[in-house]
């Protein structure tokens, strides 16, 4: 038992440490937990032992991971992208598993390694990719939409394949029996889950939510993951096929995304335990003594992937560039191709060298991800000649829009505020060009006459074509921050003088903002809680007059009034980042060094904490003064960061 202890012990400060080192370079977890197995595992340190009890708990990373891919997969969805799923998406999986079979068998591997290998490689990461879609504002491009339907396909291509390898493995005159039979038994176990789960899963979760049981819940939603999973297992099938199949039930159900917070906890811990055993399975001396083959297979993973899917692009009719853009973002590997490989280890397809050089190229792919889809846009308008006629025609669009244009606005996004602020600018008789990325809301909207056309506004020359050289003042109406300094910062190069007004979630982007060029912030939260205390206000009696002007005296104070607030342990989901500022209280008890003090004697400005307000005798007093004396009993209201926070009080207790 202390053995267990303390590997226990050594697995969560080493996962602490790794992840957060990953997390500094905005590297995926996942590549910290690899790491974090290869290092302490048994061909490195030999501190983690590689045994079967740790490979089957780890599988249940697996099991939840497929179980919130399930609670993802709607067959709406995928009927509404069919053309992408079904089209792009099988033509890119079953090709790449065609070639890569047959690059296997040239290279010496029998058919099931080839097979095996190849299924692994074909997966990309659904996680990193699908973030890196939202933080480029990427969602609603042709290649974005794209990317997701072959990443909805191989999702679900994983449960097939998960059958099909294992049944591979038996001896080849058995192979179309077992075959069969392992269909049959899918068959056979979908429609009895999918047509009996379906008729009680609802009605057992309404049983179970009117308990009111937070506690309840989270046990009912592990009986049901497990539960399914068991019974897939006693079937022959894999455990993660019936937690896919559980989390597809559940998807159709209005607990959904409660389930989906409740379980992520669970999921990405034993994930990242998954992913500490599939470290362990890489031998760095194998790969040292192996390492050109490394980097071949890597180029053979990218140059194979990347052609198959721009072939696959443009046979479904896609410009060259969207083709080369969504080959470029998906020629990477993926989660899912460790838990493949790692069944493949499991069944001994393959030789020990050629899954470590495997499971090498495919870590060195994640890792390259990111940089190539960073440069794919240049890559893009090098090669591709018809790229920029096209952004040429997108910006002549874009100038066509606003060249009758004189004094005007421009508003980049033209989602729900966007439109609320073009219809009050309507109003008032105020011109404006709005630029949008989504082509169905542009064009549904030009067709109703109003004035927006589809353009990235982050980028300086659609800002340009937009008329930026005769605009009034530029609003960024959509809440995405680096969006937002990338158009301030082409905004201040091209011509400092014009307002820019832009939009944050809260007041921790006020400042960063106003740095980088903005003219005005508009905190959401703030403007929110100035709203409801003006109602209030006015409701409670006080005359409109005075309401007004307190409304003024705060904006026109930046809302300093209102900056920070008293965390409590409901507010760990808020923002867990521990440079989010906060307000702290501090009493001053007799024998407090600070008391006798002014305010400027105690220098907090050096430590970046501010005094906010001073509560004395039942009395409140609002941004007080430097020369302010402090007396015992003070309770002082200070404005920081956590850290910063920490330091200050000690200094007004203790002195130093």
């Amino acid at each position: 038992m202390h053995h267990a202890l303390e590997l226990i012990l050594l697995m969560l400060a080493a996962a602490v440490g790794m992840v957060a080192l990953f997390r500094w370079f905005h590297l995926p977890s996942v590549l910290g937990y690899l790491t974090m197995g290869a290092v302490l595992g048994p061909h490195a340190a030999g501190l983690v032992p590689d045994t079967a009890q740790a490979h089957y708990l780890a599988e249940f990373g697996v099991v939840f991971l497929m179980f919130t891919i399930g609670l993802e997969f709607s067959l709406g969805r995928l009927f509404a992208m069919k053309r992408l799923v079904f089209g792009l998406g099988s033509i890119q999986v079953g090709g790449t598993i065609v070639l890569g079979t047959l690059a296997g068998l040239l290279c010496g591997l029998g058919f099931l390694a080839s097979f095996a290998l190849a299924s692994a490689l074909t997966m990309s990461s659904t996680a990193v990719l699908s973030k890196l879609l939202v933080d480029r504002l990427q969602l609603d491009t042709p290649h974005g939409r794209e990317v997701l339907g072959v990443l909805l396909f191989q999702d679900v291509a994983v449960v097939p394949l998960l059958i099909l390898i294992p049944a591979f493995s038996r001896p080849a005159a058995e192979l179309p029996t077992v075959l069969a039979l392992a269909f049959v038994k899918a068959a056979v176990v979908l429609f009895v889950l999918l047509y009996v789960g379906h008729r009680l899963m609802r009605p057992w979760f309404h049983w179970v939510a009117q308990r009111k049981s937070s506690e309840l819940f989270m046990l009912n939603i592990l009986f049901v993951t497990l539960g399914l999973a068991w019974v897939t297992e006693k079937a022959g099938l894999s455990m993660a096929l019936g937690a896919f199949l559980a989390g597809m039930l559940i998807s159709e159900t209005e607990f959904r995304y409660q389930v989906e917070e409740d379980i992520k906890p669970f999921r990405d811990v034993l994930l990242g335990f998954f992913m500490v055993t599939v470290g362990m399975f890489l031998d760095v001396g194998v790969i040292l003594e192996n390492v050109l083959l490394v980097v071949a297979v890597l180029a053979g993973i990218l140059l194979l992937k990347f052609g198959v899917l721009l072939c696959a692009s443009r046979l479904l009719k896609s410009s060259t560039g969207t083709a080369m853009r969504t080959a470029m973002w998906l020629c990477g590997g993926g989660e899912f191709g460790f838990v493949l490989l790692t069944l493949a280890s499991d069944m001994d397809l393959g030789s020990a060298r050629a899954l470590q050089v495997t499971v090498a190229a495919l870590v060195l792919s994640m890792l390259l991800t990111p940089l190539i889809v960073q440069f794919s846009d240049r890559i893009v308008l090098r090669f591709v000649a018809s790229e920029w006629l096209l952004r040429s025609m997108e910006l002549t669009r874009v100038a066509a829009q606003s060249i009758a244009t004189e004094k005007h606005v421009i508003i980049c996004g033209y989602g729900r505020s966007g439109q609320y602020l073009a219809r009050f600018l309507d109003q008032e008789g105020l011109s404006y060009v709005a630029l949008d990325l989504d082509p169905d809301r542009v064009r549904s909207a030009a067709a109703a006459g109003e004035t927006v056309v589809f353009g990235d506004s982050s980028r300086r020359e659609t800002l340009m074509a937009a008329g930026l050289m005769r605009a009034s003042a530029v609003v960024v109406s959509f809440n995405d921050v680096q969006a937002t300094l990338r158009v301030l910062h082409n905004v201040q190069a091209v011509r400092p003088e014009v307002p820019v007004v832009a939009r944050a979630a809260d007041e921790n982007d006020l400042e960063r903002l106003m740095d980088a060029g903005a003219v005005e912030v508009v905190p959401e939260m703030l403007e929110t809680s100035i709203m409801l205390a003006s109602h209030v206000l006015a409701l409670a009696g006080m005359p409109l007059s005075r309401v007004i002007r307190s409304v003024r005296d705060i904006r026109n104070q930046r809302y300093s009034v209102m900056r920070g607030f008293f965390h409590g342990a409901s507010d760990a989901a808020d923002r867990p980042d521990a440079m989010q500022e906060r307000l702290h209280s501090i009493s001053l008890q007799p024998g407090a060094w600070a008391i006798g003090h002014s305010i400027a004697d105690l220098h907090l400005d050096e430590l970046h904490v501010s005094v906010t307000a001073i509560r004395r005798r039942g009395m409140r007093d609002l941004n007080p003064g430097g020369e302010t004396q402090l007396e015992a009993g003070d309770v002082l209201v200070l404005l920081g960061v956590s850290a910063d926070l920490s330091v200050a009080e000690l200094k007004l207790l203790k002195g130093g």
